[in-house]
């Protein structure tokens, strides 16, 4: 509720401190004393339009300050936690206006925007009256409204999770559709590849090993004639060891004879013999290496083409095929997996959105017969506020799917018997539409209310009985509600509270003027509630009416 309201220098309050408390409390005054300015002042606070003719003529700026003490659960909780506000006690709006027609707003301290600043005020106040802009006329509203008059808004906000996860769900689908697609219209080409490739079956290294093979078969075949020219020297028919070795038999049979001469010479001739059979050894050794398989050698260079055309095709390094190889085999894999994960991600979709639709047609089917209840109970209501002709209904039409169930909701009046229904905002007169919206209030109770409820001169126009069943309306939304009434009338007056008279106080010799505002106790209460009965010249039948009228209301 709101606590304390503070003004200084806005257009005819120079500088004004009220605090209120819970219940019903009635502002007072003749007509110009400043109770609209003190409204424009305290809608500046909670976001309202801000304009230089706001500041007091001569002042720099002008400057209003709310406190209010709000529940902890209270949804204005929600919005300081959004921004990053504190608050955990008291919380302080400030809006400063200034001559050039700047505005800062600040909550707690802390400088925020505008919209931010809306925000919080449209969930800790609401006025009716003069400044319908801000009540809950607008039909973006109602629904939330009827929810609450019914207790049905934790199936509300059940259809708000289920779209939610529907959307996400939906958007699932959608984007992994999307990959499959992309990868669908490549899986041809990647068949293709992993095919040609699984039948190449490349080899990391293999390149290598066979270029070395290549290279050294083709280099053997050159020098092969060489060793079997040479291989023939050693063993062939010009081989030097056949006479070398009669030669040897030869002279060891003449050893006997000379062996210095002889064994020497043997000795010596053994050695060549030894080296030469030693050198046929490896020129064979040689030769069983140089040989090679001309189909071999064809099979070879056949196999580095294929696998080097490979490489140029696919754009990578021969050693790096069989790596791709892989690569392309698992993204085959993951576009068979995707067409199943599709498949499942579409039923998931389709079961969230089963889901959804029950739950926003049983939350429909609660709106409507929630919608007979409250049109049965604001109609009952209507009678004694002089609206006995009127007619309050709850229109709700369906609409497209979304967030908020399939149905549009808006409040309608007739005003008239044989007139057309029509939007409570475009049907209803100024004065209807104030006591329209206090019918719909005193239904509403504490659902779906902010903290504090302004209603500014609802009962102009009437008077009597109708101005008494206001008050009495009024007196009973305050017992679960801050009210704050702006009024004409001495019989909502006399419900009250709490009682501030608005006055006009003349500063500097009568050169200007400044807005007062004090709480009234009994006496003055009385006589100023005998001055709204009796006008400017006040009778003792009058002070005795404001009595009555007191004593009346408790």
């Amino acid at each position: 509720m709101l606590a304390r309201l503070s003004i200084r220098d806005i257009v005819l309050i120079d500088r004004l401190d009220i605090d209120f408390g819970s219940g019903l409390a009635a502002l007072t005054g003749e007509t110009g004393a400043g109770k609209s300015i003190l409204l424009d002042a305290f809608a500046l606070a909670l976001g309202a339009r801000g304009e230089a003719a706001l500041v007091r003529q001569g002042a720099e700026h002008g400057q209003v300050i709310a406190a209010f003490d709000i529940a902890k659960d209270h949804p204005a909780r929600r919005v300081l936690a959004d921004n990053d506000l504190g608050g955990e006690d008291e919380l302080i709006v400030r809006r400063v206006q200034f001559a050039d027609g700047r505005t800062r707003a600040f909550i707690n301290d802390q400088p925020v925007s505008v919209q931010v600043l809306r925000a919080l005020g449209t969930a800790l106040v609401e006025i009716h009256g003069q400044h319908d802009e801000r009540a809950f006329v607008d039909a973006a509203t109602h629904r939330a409204l009827l929810d609450a008059y019914g207790g049905i808004e934790d199936d509300a906000a059940k259809v708000v999770q289920l779209w939610a996860e529907r959307r996400t769900r939906e958007a699932a689908v959608e984007s992994h559709r999307a990959e499959v697609e992309r990868a669908s219209r490549e899986a041809e080409w990647l068949r293709h590849a992993v095919k040609e490739l699984s039948r190449l079956a490349p080899e990391t290294g293999e390149e290598t090993a066979l270029a070395e093979r290549r290279t050294g078969m083709m280099q053997a075949e050159k020098v092969a004639e060489d060793l079997r020219a040479t291989h023939d020297s050693v063993t062939g028919p010009n081989s030097p060891v056949p006479p070398l070795a009669t030669a040897v038999r030869r002279l060891e049979r003449r050893a006997a004879q000379a062996p210095a001469l002889i064994e020497p010479a043997v000795k010596a001739i053994d050695a060549a013999l030894t080296a030469l059979d030693e050198a046929r050894t490896h020129l064979e050794q040689a030769l069983r290496v140089a040989e090679y398989d001309p189909a071999e050698l064809e099979r070879i260079e056949e196999r580095l083409f294929a696998l080097r055309a490979a490489g140029r095709k696919y754009n990578v390094p021969v050693d790096e095929l069989n790596a791709l190889a892989q690569r392309y085999q698992a993204d085959l894999a993951l576009i068979d997996a995707g067409a199943e994960r599709l498949a499942v991600l579409e039923r998931e979709a389709q079961e969230a959105t089963a889901r959804y639709r029950e739950a926003a047609e049983k939350l429909s089917a609660a709106r409507r017969r929630t919608a007979q209840a409250l049109d049965k109970a604001v109609n009952a209501e209507l009678k004694p506020l002089k609206l006995e002709r009127a007619q309050f209904s709850t229109q709700i039409e369906s609409e497209s799917e979304g967030p908020n169930g399939l149905d549009r909701v808006e409040f309608w009046v007739r005003t008239n018997p044989g007139t057309r229904p029509g939007p409570l905002m475009k049907v209803a007169s100024g004065g209807e539409l104030a006591r329209f919206l206090l019918a719909l209030k005193v239904v509403l109770a504490d659902r779906g209310s902010a903290p504090t409820l302004v209603f500014d001169e609802i009962d102009t126009g009437v008077g009597g009985a109708v101005a008494d069943a206001i008050g009495v309306r009024l007196a009973r939304l305050a017992s679960d509600v801050q009210v704050i009434a702006v009024t004409h009338a001495p019989q909502v007056a006399a419900r009250a509270d709490r009682h501030y008279l608005i006055s006009k106080d003349a500063l500097a010799k009568g050169k200007r003027v400044a807005t007062r505002v004090a709480e009234l106790e009994a006496e003055r209460r009385r006589e100023e509630i005998a001055r709204m009965l009796a006008g400017a010249e006040i009778t003792a039948e009058a002070r005795a009416a404001a009595e009555r009228l007191i004593r009346a209301a408790g």
